[in-house]
């Protein structure tokens, strides 16, 4: 698959803005969609913005880091932020039209991502016709209780990338979190790999793209794209 031209990349974004009962505001994590949409877009895949119940999509606030020049351009764009308060639904998304979908970070997806049966399913079509799943943070939350076909974990004997425990600890909201996601996936049979805390690290295992962190975010994108040129 060489020519991207008018194809299209379905990009997965939480609904979910409150950090468990802690009274702050959380969501999607800016980095984490802004430096993957870069990289899709700049080689000439088309993205689609979907969420577990559509309509708007919240961001972490802590992630509007507008220092950032790729951050910065991302918000600046107004037609980009006003899909972002229109995301489509499960239910519209025609699986066939994608060649990948891309989980992006942020820890409201702890929340609503890993019972979205709707959202699996289309991974896995997407995913058994040949195109590739790419994962961010904690976007790999919504590949913990994703199933193929045959019954079996997506990510079972796979190599995967995931925000640790460790670091889930040094932020401190490891108590906060509805489980660890790193060790989540480890019981979903996940060979999981990783960096130091907040050291960028990208795994990719034939067309599964994970990613550790936010400082991952380039490399992620960067991956999703090779992977796709090489399909």
């Amino acid at each position: 698959m060489t020519e991207s031209e008018n194809q299209r990349v379905l990009f997965v974004v939480t609904n979910h803005g409150q950090l468990g009962d802690t009274g702050k505001e959380t969501g999607y994590f800016l980095r984490e969609v802004a430096y993957p949409h870069k990289a899709l877009t700049e080689a000439g895949y088309q993205v689609d913005f979907v969420s577990p119940k559509g309509g708007a999509t919240p961001m972490d606030p802590i992630s509007k880091d507008l220092d950032d020049e790729v951050n910065k351009a991302f918000v600046e764009n107004e037609a980009l932020m006003t899909t972002l308060q229109d995301t489509l639904t499960p239910e519209t998304i025609d699986p066939s039209n994608y060649v990948a979908i891309f989980y992006a970070g942020g820890h409201g997806t702890m929340w609503d991502l890993p019972d979205c049966e709707a959202l699996a399913r289309i991974a896995v079509a997407i995913y058994e016709e040949g195109g590739a799943i790419g994962a961010v943070c904690h976007g790999p939350a919504g590949l913990v209780n994703m199933k193929l076909s045959d019954g079996s974990y997506l990510v079972a004997g796979k190599r995967v990338a995931s925000f640790t425990d460790e670091e889930e600890q040094a932020v401190g909201l490891e108590n906060v979190m509805p489980f660890l996601l790193a060790s989540e996936l480890k019981k979903r049979g996940a060979i999981h790999t990783k960096a130091d805390n907040f050291k960028p690290h990208v795994e990719v295992d034939g067309r599964l793209v994970t990613g550790q962190n936010p400082p991952s975010a380039k490399g992620v994108g960067e991956a999703l794209v090779q992977v796709l040129k090489d399909l």
